[in-house]
């Protein structure tokens, strides 16, 4: 009875490796040993570049408002109009003022030149040459102050008309029709989605080599690319309970999916170390499990369970335990399943 069992066991494993061997050569790889950058991970907080506040530049009444809250504000389109008719009946009497001043300047040279051709002639005194001369003075200083209270006017007519200051999100409204507002008074708070920057906290020990740029800084974003930074800021000071350093990273202009708020993960790249790698598509996932199919020196093919570490790069994986150095892996987990599968099946 064992020794039936015995040749039945024996018969299934030549069968299982005749069908393993009858199959397509798996293309493989070795886990091999190599130096990759030191990576520092830290969390981030997403900022606008461009956040303000929009204010009243003129005490009056709100007549019309044309966005709200979650709405997209090109730049320079109106925002929140003021009722605007005591401004107008202001610009009508500056412009009204100002011909007045024209005139009297008109008036005023004349009488000049013409007091002018009668001195030359010696037939007034000097006096009444003064007093003209004075005169013109007058009336054109009046004319300057005129045409500064109608530039003062019609700076006051345009404020009742609020514009965006640029392209961006409303993210809080302050007033309503009909209220009243004063110079100064918060109106509405936007911000730019267009360009965005990430804010973390690192440790002391990485500022010498932030400060010397020996250290390069991406901003991680699940399933995307990393983005690298165009501009990092550095704060000269450290938290007096934490005693880290604040750093600022400006993204790239675009549109990257980040909102102000948002938590990201900040990585600081700075020096070498040794690590266990293998190419990315050798791994598989299943349900928890992460693993690679060894083949060992025999062309058998063993699923092996492994810890992985972080992505390097260029479809590569470092591989924490489970897989020792040398050690081939399959690049096509689907087919080394499969083959495993059929070598287990024929063995039956």
């Amino acid at each position: 009875m064992g020794r039936t069992i015995l040749l039945a066991a024996l018969a299934a494993a030549w069968t299982a490796q005749a069908v393993v061997a009858a199959a397509p050569r798996l293309e493989t790889a070795a886990a091999a040993r190599e130096r990759v950058p030191v990576e520092h991970r830290y969390d981030g907080v997403v900022e606008a570049v461009s956040r303000s506040t929009v204010a009243a530049q003129v005490t009056g009444r709100v007549e019309a408002i044309y966005f709200d809250v979650d709405d997209y504000v090109p730049k320079g389109a109106v925002i929140l109009r003021f009722r605007d008719r005591e401004f107008r009946a202001r610009v009508a009497q500056a412009r009204a003022a100002l011909r007045e001043a024209e005139a009297r300047v008109a008036q005023a040279r004349a009488e000049h030149e013409r007091v002018r051709r009668i001195y030359a002639r010696r037939l007034v005194s000097k006096s009444v040459m003064d007093k003209a001369t004075a005169e013109l003075k007058a009336a054109e200083a009046r004319l300057e102050a005129a045409r500064a209270r109608l530039a003062e006017a019609e700076e006051q007519l345009a404020n009742t008309v609020v514009r965006a200051p640029y392209a961006g999100i409303v993210v809080e409204r302050h007033v309503e029709v009909g209220e009243t507002a004063r110079v100064g008074q918060p109106l509405m708070t936007g911000l730019s989605l267009e360009r965005l920057r990430v804010t973390a906290h690192v440790p002391q020990s990485l500022m010498p080599a932030l400060r010397a740029g020996e250290a390069r800084a991406r901003v991680l974003l699940d399933g995307r690319a990393p983005l690298v930074p165009v501009r990092t800021t550095l704060f000269p000071y450290a938290d007096t309970r934490s005693h880290s350093f604040r750093v600022r990273l400006e993204l790239p202009p675009g549109d990257h999916g980040l909102y102000p708020g948002m938590w990201v993960r900040v990585a600081l790249r700075h020096g070498e170390r040794e690590a266990l790698v293998v190419p990315a598509r050798a791994v598989v996932h299943r349900s928890e499990v992460t693993a690679v199919y060894v083949v060992d020196g025999k062309g058998r093919l063993h699923m092996r369970q492994v810890r992985l570490g972080r992505e390097l790069g260029g479809g590569r994986v470092e591989v924490l335990a489970g897989l020792a150095a040398g050690e081939r892996v399959a690049l096509d987990p689907v087919a080394a399943a499969a083959r495993l599968k059929a070598g287990r099946e024929g063995g039956r």
